[in-house]
């Protein structure tokens, strides 16, 4: 057999076909080691083992925070039944129906702005001005931000704040603004005047909180709710101007009464009874408990100061105790402590919340001797005790809470207002915040009223005014029977006369 091979290879042919053959068996044999070490290198390097270590994580939904939150926002979106209450009340009969409906479907137009582009424009990443991500909810991460709250459910929450802001404003304007006039002016609250303006304190990387030395603060929306919804309410109140009828205090008369102080009456404590979701559900921490319950505290240590103080400033002007007076003056104690409920101790809460009674009794003097018709009572309380709860923080920040968070409080940068020895500076970053926020949002709603006023679509017709916006604007009252109808039913025709006539008993 050696022979054999030996005898083979003295063959050129049988040698290169051996060389070939042996050639291609250790080029296979290397190409396999090749193979083998570069999935090797790509897999199991310490560089790319690095790299996927400092990988994010999936993102972590914290169950019982984002169970918090939407709690919090059933209690917020509740406040809506107390916003109808309050206003119908406040309202003459002829317009109840209105402002029942219009409350509705601002509420549904607000939903749908707010997933369409309003969330992206107040709660994404963008510039100090307006966030540009997330139009219509796409491309959303699973939690928002570093909460580790689920994601549609922190916009859940923000929704009711939106709608709350909204409807704010319809309490300025009861009476006499057309139907259309209210779909068009909540298209630009709820659209573009909350959630543009809203960016620059509640963004992520909104301009007012990255001011130096010290940024602005305001935990639950005394700015960013109220005042803006106050003066959104103050612009609107004026360039409309007042009911038909209305007489001021100036020109020997006074305010016209509401028709239902018990639904007035209900509804605001409803609203209150909301708040225990509006500013406690602002920590979007359940593992903050003793935030929250600190929170939850010193909201109603303010709005019972706030009532209180309200009606006993009031009694030596007529010798009477005045409930609508009063209702106003707890929510003026709530709106006020919504800005500093996280940073104030309870006798902080208690002091705020007194003066915002107060405030709210001149804010409607100011509006009586100014000549402004504001039925409800909307700037007085959200306008002015907005401005006033955010300044109080630099006053009444008691200098031992910082923030919360996905897992309790980070007390380790508490805040610290005059009053407890922390100078001026987060005093002078609430006054530029507040200004700011307050000027851009007056001066752009007084445009767009402007605007509304010039296009005939803001208020009714003297005709629709004096028949009363139910019957004009809605075919129907809230009270046929006091109407003439005694089946429970009534038309457009049947009712005229009696509504002209009820028009001249409440005017």
């Amino acid at each position: 057999m050696f022979e054999k091979i030996m005898d083979r290879w003295r063959q050129k042919e049988y040698r290169r076909y051996f060389f070939l053959f042996l050639g291609a068996k250790i080029a296979g044999v290397l190409l396999c080691l090749a193979i083998i070490k570069g999935v090797s290198l790509f897999l199991f390097t310490p560089a790319l083992a690095d790299e996927a270590a400092a990988a994010p994580p999936p993102a972590y939904i914290n169950p019982i925070n984002t169970m918090w939150t939407v709690i919090a926002a059933f209690l917020v979106f509740f406040m809506q039944a107390g916003f109808m209450f309050l206003e119908a009340g406040f309202a003459r009969t002829r317009e109840t129906v209105n402002v029942i409906l219009e409350g509705i479907v601002d509420t549904c137009l607000c939903g749908v702005l707010f997933y369409a582009w309003g969330f992206a424009f107040m709660f994404s990443h963008g510039n100090g001005f307006i966030g540009y991500h997330w139009f219509f909810l796409q491309g959303t991460p699973d939690t928002y931000e570093g909460t580790g709250v689920a994601f549609l459910a922190y916009w859940l929450f923000q929704y009711a704040f939106a709608d709350t802001c909204s409807t704010i404003t319809s309490g300025a304007m009861v009476g006499r603004t057309s139907f259309v006039g209210d779909l068009l002016y909540s298209f630009g609250v709820s659209g573009f005047i909350y959630p543009i303006i809203g960016h620059w304190a509640w963004g992520p990387d909104g301009w007012l909180t990255t001011i130096t030395p010290i940024a602005f603060h305001d935990f639950a929306g005394s700015t960013v709710v109220h005042t803006i919804g106050g003066f959104i309410s103050l612009a609107g109140a004026i360039v409309l101007g007042p009911r038909i009828g209305r007489k001021f205090k100036r020109d020997g008369g006074g305010a016209m009464p509401g028709h239902n102080m018990a639904i007035a009456a209900v509804g605001g404590v409803i609203l209150w009874f909301g708040w225990y979701g509006f500013n406690p559900g602002s920590t979007l921490s359940a593992m903050d408990a003793a935030g929250c319950g600190r929170v939850a505290a010193n909201t109603t240590l303010a709005a019972c100061a706030g009532g209180l103080t309200a009606m006993l400033w009031v009694y030596p002007r007529n010798k009477v105790w005045d409930c609508g007076i009063t209702v106003n003056g707890f929510l003026a104690g709530l709106v006020a402590i919504t800005c500093p409920c996280y940073w104030v101790s309870p006798t902080g809460a208690l002091i705020l919340g007194a003066i915002a009674g107060v405030v709210m009794v001149y804010g409607v003097d100011l509006m009586e001797w100014l000549r402004i018709d504001d039925p409800v009572g909307a700037w007085p309380v959200h306008g002015a005790c907005g401005v006033w709860g955010t300044l109080s923080l630099g006053l009444f920040a008691c200098g031992k809470y910082g923030a919360s968070g996905p897992t309790g409080a980070d007390d380790s940068a508490p805040v610290t207002g005059l009053a407890y020895g922390g100078g001026t500076q987060l005093l002078v970053a609430q006054l530029i915040g507040s200004a700011a926020i307050t000027a851009a949002t007056f001066g752009v709603s007084m445009l767009m009223f402007y605007a509304l006023k010039m296009a005939g679509t803001l208020r009714v017709s003297q005709e629709g005014e004096l028949e009363g916006l139910d019957i004009h604007e809605h075919g129907g009252g809230a009270y046929p029977e006091l109407m003439g109808g005694g089946s429970g039913s009534m038309s457009v025709s049947s009712t005229k006369s009696a509504a002209t006539a009820a028009a001249a008993v409440a005017e």
